[in-house]
């Protein structure tokens, strides 16, 4: 078996092929309720990461040339520079053979050689990943709960009546609705607002405050961009100071306009108590059928003890689709051989592409998930 980098800068067209057609596949049989893999979002990811941070690719080939395996590593930058993310896609079809195995250690050594001491993933919880993330070594940090809305089958006289109710406690507010880019008089302060992100529960995460900055939304909307997804984002401002109090967050994707992420919602402590967040949660769904009428599905991740935000989307009615689960190992514990040769046996499906270890305290995420 072959293994080599990809050349994140040019990357080769049978490369990104060959990776985009085994994470298809692997789709297919684990995670059939995702929507399917394409070229742009994985070059996006290839080039920018998440956030700024791009994603380091390596595939293993056949002794045909034909890609089964791929490895990415993101390590970020921006914060948590304890840590690195690992994630392995196998082909179904030679699955249970070794390659798994063998990719997620080079990435663990990666991270390992880049300094850091903990491996962090994340999975979809199928008997298959989590015996391949036991079998590494790799400890179970969180559990996650992916839900959908179904948009077609909303009650809007319901929500309508839900945000008049929400409306009566937050009447010291005002709702903005910014599409696109964040406008450069308003960065500062939405960076300072999106640090209320930090307040959500992290569960068993050996992992450090989220750190934002200008910069930093800058290079999340550069990647989002280059994903091709059209930003919206609802703004909750108290009337009486102009201070940013809240925000709610939502990507429709342009190359399947019918598909749509709920990123972060979040509340600024001192503005908690006023039910912001059903409040700009709604209002992105009144905002989004108008300006973006064909929009079916929106899908969100949440932290299963974020119970807050689930009774917000449960109210939105919100339907549990899928659970993943976070994973972590210290690189100082190694599985022993025992464990090894489980792991060769235990191949993996994706162990990756589910709650975002990369990003923990999204509601979405990553990737990609608190009012």
């Amino acid at each position: 078996m072959d293994i080599r980098w990809l050349n994140s800068e040019r990357p080769d067209r049978s490369d990104v092929d060959g990776a985009v057609a085994v994470l298809e596949a692997a789709r297919a049989v684990d995670s059939p309720h995702r929507p399917s893999q394409t070229v742009t979002d994985f070059v996006a990811d290839l080039r920018y990461g998440w956030d700024g941070d791009p994603s380091l690719i390596a595939l293993a080939r056949d002794a045909n040339g034909r890609v089964v395996g791929v490895l990415e590593v993101m390590l970020p930058s921006w914060d948590n520079l304890h840590l690195g993310f690992v994630g392995v896609t196998v082909d179904p079809l030679v699955r249970r053979q070794g390659v798994g195995r063998q990719l997620f250690e080079l990435g663990a050594d990666r991270v390992g050689a880049a300094g850091r001491t903990l491996v962090v993933t994340d999975s979809y919880d199928i008997p298959a990943s989590r015996a391949f993330a036991e079998a590494v070594g790799l400890g179970q940090a969180s559990v996650e709960i992916q839900r959908r809305q179904e948009l077609g089958t909303l009650d809007r006289d319901r929500l309508d009546r839900e945000f008049r109710l929400a409306e009566q406690q937050a009447a010291d507010y005002e709702l903005i609705r910014l599409f696109g880019a964040t406008p450069q008089d308003l960065v500062s302060d939405v960076v300072g607002m999106s640090e209320a992100i930090n307040d959500a529960p992290i569960d068993d995460w050996e992992i450090e405050d989220e750190v934002l900055s200008p910069a930093r939304l800058r290079a999340w909307e550069t990647a989002q961009d280059a994903r091709r997804h059209r930003l919206y984002r609802v703004v909750a401002r108290e009337r009486r100071t102009g201070v940013l109090a809240g925000h709610t967050v939502v990507a429709v994707d342009s190359e399947r306009p019918w598909f749509g992420f709920q990123y972060d919602t979040s509340v600024v402590r001192a503005h908690r108590g006023h039910r912001l967040g059903v409040c700009l949660k709604i209002d992105m769904l009144h905002w989004v059928a108008t300006a973006e009428p064909q929009l079916r599905v929106l899908d969100t991740w949440n932290s299963a003890s974020n119970d807050h935000m689930v009774a917000i989307n449960e109210l939105l009615g919100y339907q549990i689709v899928a659970r993943g689960l976070g994973w972590q190992r210290r690189l100082s514990e190694r599985p022993d051989s025992a464990w090894a040769a489980q792991a060769a046996r235990a191949e993996p499906a994706a162990v990756t592409a589910a709650a975002g270890a990369r990003q923990p305290r999204l509601e979405a995420a990553p990737p990609d998930q608190r009012s």
